[in-house]
Order: C-alpha cells, then structure tokens, then sequence
C-alpha cells in the first residue's frame, strides 16, 4: 500500500526581487491559494533575505508556508552577513532550504556543513530541505547514484524525521538550463533515494517527502509529479511569476 504523503511546491526566488515585485507576486499567490477549498498540497514560497518579513505579511491566512534560502550551523555569534534558523523560525519561517547546489558551488559548501546546517535548521523548530544533485560530468561518467548517495549519507544529520526533513533531487546540470531528465531517469534515482532512506530511517524514511527540481515548469510538470516517489517540485525560475508558478501548483489539484 502506497503511503500518502502531501505534495509540496516549493517556490525557491533566489536572488531574485525587490520589495515591490516580490509582494505583489505574493499577493497574487496567497489570493490564489484562498479560492482553493482544502487544497491536497502545500505551498512554500522561499524569498530573498532581506524579502521574508514582508512575504510573510502578504501572505498570512492564506495556507502559503514561508522558508529561508539558507542558515548558518550556529544559532547566533561572531558571523557578519549570515542568518542563523532561529532568527529565519523568528520572522515566521517554517523551512529553510540546505546544500542547493548554488550554495554548494559558489560558497564551496561540503556535505559535512550541508550537514551541520540542517541539524541547526531542525534544532530550530525549522524542516530542512536537504539538496542533493549530480553534475553534468558525473552524470556523463555515470556516477549519479555514487554521488546523490553519498551526498544524502553525509548531509543527513542524526536528528532527521519524516516531520522535519524533506530531501530535494536536482540535477544541477538540469538548474536553469531548461533541460530535464526523462521520466524514468528521475524514477531511478527517487526509487534510489527511497530505499536509502528506508534502509536508514525505517518508517521516517517511507513517509520522508522527496522533491525534484531542476528547469521544472507547467509543459512538464504534470508529468514529473506523476512519477513514482516524487511528492512535490523545488521551483526556481518558474517561481519568479504567479502566471508560470500557478500551473506547476495546479498538477496538484
């Protein structure tokens, strides 16, 4: 029997909007969301920093949960320019994303910290939304399932649950490209991903929600959300406008 697990859109804005733009856009959003009637999803909007206290005004009442795009492994200190959970759960924020590849790549972000941070996230009160993804040259070496397990074996902190963990897949090769795996490519490597967990997390490890992300939009996310062991997408792009998120939402409905 298949277990049920609540798909979650998540909107990731990046270093994306002011705040003008970035309200509006939730606005429409969170006017969108209060015309549903017990919506079977969830929906996450992750804003700039310096956006979040604003985007959680706009949005209050109507379901729209609000998330950070990162968080320092330390709960407060010495740290110029960073933002800890504690103060991300402070401003409303109910997840937080970990190790997206962007972090990775241009902070230079290893499993251990991606680890660490995750940790803090969870400490906190926060889910963590844990990033793993192969690059175009493991992919083409083969090494995909070599190098998403091991990500997902050393980023995975001890005090990870169903409750507060979510694991997203994206390809980085496919971020922002506006290529995607085929279907059954993305069937491996959640099937893969599933198994990791249940062999490590037993029952959380069942019901622990997986995301895939990576050029996801509304000509193909139908498709993606059907597939086995996919609970939701991580949105980057796509996001940045209601008209072009809206319908990855709607797969849902």
């Amino acid at each position: 029997m298949a277990h049920a697990r609540t798909p979650l859109i998540a909107g990731n804005w990046k270093m994306n909007g002011l705040v003008g733009d970035g309200r509006g856009r939730a606005e429409d959003l969170a006017a969108r969301m209060k015309g549903l009637d017990n919506p079977p999803f969830e929906m996450l909007l992750c804003p700039p920093a310096t956006l979040i206290a604003g985007i959680g005004a706009a949005i209050q009442g109507s379901g729209i949960l609000l998330g950070g795009q990162d968080c320092h492994f330390h709960g407060g200190g010495a740290h110029t320019g960073d933002i800890s959970a504690g103060m991300l759960a402070d401003l409303g924020c109910s997840h937080v994303i970990v190790g997206h590849s962007e972090r990775r790549a241009d902070h230079g972000e290893g499993n251990d910290l991606v680890r660490a941070k995750a940790a803090a996230a969870i400490e906190a009160g926060l889910i963590a939304i844990i990033c793993v993804g192969e690059t175009a040259a493991e992919r083409k070496n083969g090494e995909t399932l070599k190098i998403i397990g091991k990500q997902l074996t050393d980023s995975l902190p001890k005090n990870s649950t169903a409750k507060n963990t979510i694991i997203a897949y994206e390809p980085v090769w496919a971020i922002g490209t506006g290529l995607t795996p085929t279907v059954d490519d993305v069937k491996e490597v959640h099937a893969y991903l599933r198994s990791r967990l249940r062999r490590r997390l037993k029952a959380d490890g069942v019901a622990m929600r997986l995301l895939y992300g990576g050029s996801v939009k509304g000509s193909n996310a139908a498709e993606l959300m059907a597939v086995d062991n996919v609970n939701g997408a991580l949105v980057g792009g796509a996001s940045l406008t209601a008209a072009d998120f809206w319908p990855i939402v709607e797969t849902c409905l």
